[in-house]
C-alpha cells in the first residue's frame, strides 16, 4: 500500500510537475512573444524614421540638385539667347548687304545703260559734227571761188538769220515790257477817274406807296360798287392796291412812268377830294400833260449838271424818262450820267475832247428810253434815234458800239465801253435775284468743270472770278494759259453776264512727308 501511495504520490508530482513546467513554459513563451513584439515596434518605428529621415534627405539633395540645373540651365539659356541674338543680326546684316549689292547691281546696270545711250548720243553728235565739217568744207570751197561781193552777199544773208530769232526774242520782250507798263497805266487812268466819280444811285421797285390823311378816304377811291377804282386803273394802266395798310395804298405797275403818273394823279385826287369817274379822267389827263413837261425839265436838268448843251428837244424828254428806267436794279439815267463822268475823267487823261466824251456817255443808253415800245436792242434803238435827231457820227458809235453789236470805229466807242463796263460791274452799282446769281455761279463752275483736266473750280467775287484748279498729273504749266483761253471763249459763247469775268488757273505740286 505505502508503495501504491508512493507510486501514486510520484505519478501527482510528474504530473503536477508537467502542468507546472508546461504553465511556465508557456508564460515565458508569451513574454518573449511580447519582447519580441516590442522589439518589433521599435524597430519600426526606428524604421519609419530613418525612412522618414531618408526621404527628407532625398528630398533636400533633389532640391540642391535642382537648383543646381536650374542655375547651369539659365546660364545656357542667356548664352543661347545672346547666340541667337547675334545670328539675328548677323542676318539683317547679310540682307542689308544684300540689298546694297542688288542696289549697287541695279545702279551699275543703269550706268551702263546710261553710258551706252551717252556713247551712242556722242557717236551721233561726232556724226553731226563730221557731217557739218563736211558741209563747211563744201561751203569754203564754194566760197573760195566766190567773188568778194558774192562773199558779202553770203556772209550778210547768213548774219541775217542769225539776227531774225534775236529780233523776235527782243520784240517778245518789249511786246511784254509795253504790255506791263500799258496795264500800270490804264489802271491808274481807271482808278484815279472811279475815285473822281460820285454819282448817286437809286434803286426802282415795282410798287409806290401813297400815304393818305384818314383811312375813310379808301372808301371813297373805291366808289360805288369799286366804279372809282376801276376808272382809275383804266385810265392809268396801273393796279391800285388797297389792303389792310393804315393810311396808305399802293400803286403796281412794271411801267414806272405810268406808275409815277398814277402815284401824282391819286395824289392830286385825294387833296382835291373829289373823286368820281368823270373827275379821276380829267385829273389823270392833266397829269400827263404835265409830266411830259416834267421829263423836259429833268431832261435839261441832267444835261446842265453835266455839262451838255444844243440836245434835240426829243432827246431831252428821251433823258427824262430814262429817270424812270432801271437794268438790273440800277437807274438807267443815274447810270448815264455816270458813265458820262467817267468818260469825261479818263478822255482827260488820254489828252482827249472832255465834252465829247460826257455827249456820247450821257446818249449812249438813250434807246432804253422806249426800247421797251421798238424792237431791237437798246444799242440799236439809241443809234437809230441819235442818227434821226442830228448827232455827229462819233455819238453814234459810241452808242451802237458799247456792247460790241457793231465795229467800234473811234478811240471815244472804246472808252464809252470801257466806262458802261466800270459803272455796271463795280460792287453794288447792279442787283439780282437770289436765284439768278446762284444760277450764274453754278453755270460758271459748270462750264469750267467741263473741262479735261480740271480737278475743282470755284466761282467767287460775286461771279466776278472763277478759280480753276487742275491736276498737275495731266495739264502741264505751259498749257494752263491754253486752258484759261478756251475757258473764257467758253464763257463768252455760253453765258451772258454783266462786265468781265476773270479766269485764274493754278496748278499746284505738293510734296508731304511725316517724320515719325
Amino acid at each position: 500500500m505505502d508503495i501504491l501511495y508512493i507510486a501514486i504520490g510520484v505519478i501527482a508530482g510528474l504530473i503536477l510537475g508537467w502542468f507546472l513546467g508546461d504553465f511556465f513554459e508557456k508564460n515565458k513563451l508569451k513574454k518573449n512573444k511580447e519582447y519580441a513584439e516590442k522589439i518589433l515596434n521599435e524597430a519600426k518605428v526606428k524604421a519609419e524614421e530613418i525612412g522618414r529621415k531618408a526621404d527628407l534627405d532625398g528630398k533636400e539633395l533633389l532640391y540642391k540638385l535642382r537648383i543646381d540645373f536650374d542655375k547651369q540651365n539659365a546660364g545656357k539659356k542667356d548664352e543661347v539667347a545672346q547666340l541667337e541674338k547675334r545670328l539675328t543680326q548677323r542676318e539683317g546684316n547679310l540682307d542689308k548687304r544684300l540689298d546694297f549689292i542688288e542696289k549697287r547691281e541695279s545702279d551699275l546696270r543703269k550706268n551702263e545703260y546710261n553710258i551706252k545711250k551717252e556713247l551712242e548720243e556722242i557717236n551721233n553728235k561726232k556724226n553731226i559734227l563730221e557731217r557739218l565739217i563736211e558741209e563747211e568744207k563744201e561751203k569754203l570751197k564754194r566760197v573760195s571761188s566766190l567773188s568778194q561781193e558774192e562773199a558779202r552777199e553770203l556772209l550778210l544773208k547768213r548774219y541775217e538769220e542769225e539776227l531774225r530769232g534775236e529780233k523776235a526774242r527782243m520784240i517778245r520782250a518789249n511786246e511784254e515790257s509795253i504790255k506791263e507798263e500799258s496795264e500800270q497805266k490804264a489802271k491808274e487812268i481807271l482808278s484815279q477817274a472811279i475815285q473822281r466819280c460820285a454819282v448817286e444811285h437809286t434803286t426802282e421797285t415795282t410798287v409806290s406807296v401813297v400815304p393818305l390823311p384818314n383811312d375813310e378816304i379808301k372808301g371813297r377811291i373805291i366808289g360805288r360798287e369799286g366804279r372809282n377804282i376801276r376808272m382809275f386803273e383804266m385810265a392809268t394802266g396801273v393796279d391800285l392796291i388797297i389792303d389792310d395798310t393804315p393810311e396808305a395804298v399802293s400803286l403796281s405797275g412794271f411801267d414806272p412812268i405810268r406808275r409815277e403818273i398814277a402815284r401824282l394823279s391819286l395824289e392830286k385826287l385825294v387833296q382835291d377830294g373829289r373823286i368820281h369817274p368823270a373827275r379821276i379822267e380829267e385829273i389823270v389827263d392833266k397829269t400827263k400833260q404835265e409830266f411830259e413837261k416834267k421829263l423836259i425839265e429833268e431832261g435839261k436838268a441832267t444835261a446842265f449838271d453835266v455839262g451838255i448843251h444844243n440836245l434835240h428837244i426829243e432827246i431831252i424828254k428821251l433823258l427824262g424818262k430814262l429817270k424812270y428806267r432801271t437794268s438790273f436794279g440800277q437807274n438807267a439815267l443815274q447810270h448815264s450820267k455816270e458813265v458820262a463822268i467817267i468818260m469825261s475823267l479818263l478822255a482827260a487823261e488820254l489828252d482827249l475832247d472832255e465834252r465829247l466824251a460826257k455827249r456820247i456817255g450821257l446818249l449812249h443808253d438813250i434807246g432804253k428810253a422806249i426800247d421797251h415800245q421798238v424792237e431791237g436792242t437798246h444799242a440799236q434803238i439809241g443809234g437809230d434815234l441819235l442818227r434821226r435827231y442830228g448827232e455827229n457820227e462819233m455819238v453814234i458809235n459810241g452808242a451802237e458800239s458799247h456792247h460790241e453789236e457793231v465795229e467800234s470805229k473811234y478811240i471815244y466807242s472804246f472808252l464809252a465801253t470801257v466806262a458802261d463796263a466800270i459803272s455796271a460791274a463795280r460792287p453794288g452799282a447792279r442787283r439780282e435775284t437770289l436765284e439768278t446769281y446762284v444760277k450764274r455761279l453754278k453755270q460758271l463752275e459748270t462750264i469750267a468743270n467741263s473741262f479735261e483736266g480740271v480737278d475743282k473750280s470755284f466761282a467767287i467775287q460775286a461771279g466776278r472770278e472763277i478759280r480753276v484748279i487742275v491736276q498737275p498729273k495731266k495739264v502741264k504749266d505751259d498749257e494752263i494759259c491754253l486752258l484759261a483761253h478756251d475757258i473764257k471763249k467758253k464763257l463768252e459763247q455760253d453765258m451772258d453776264y454783266p462786265g468781265n469775268i476773270k479766269i485764274t488757273v493754278i496748278r499746284e505740286t505738293r510734296a508731304v512727308e511725316y517724320a515719325k
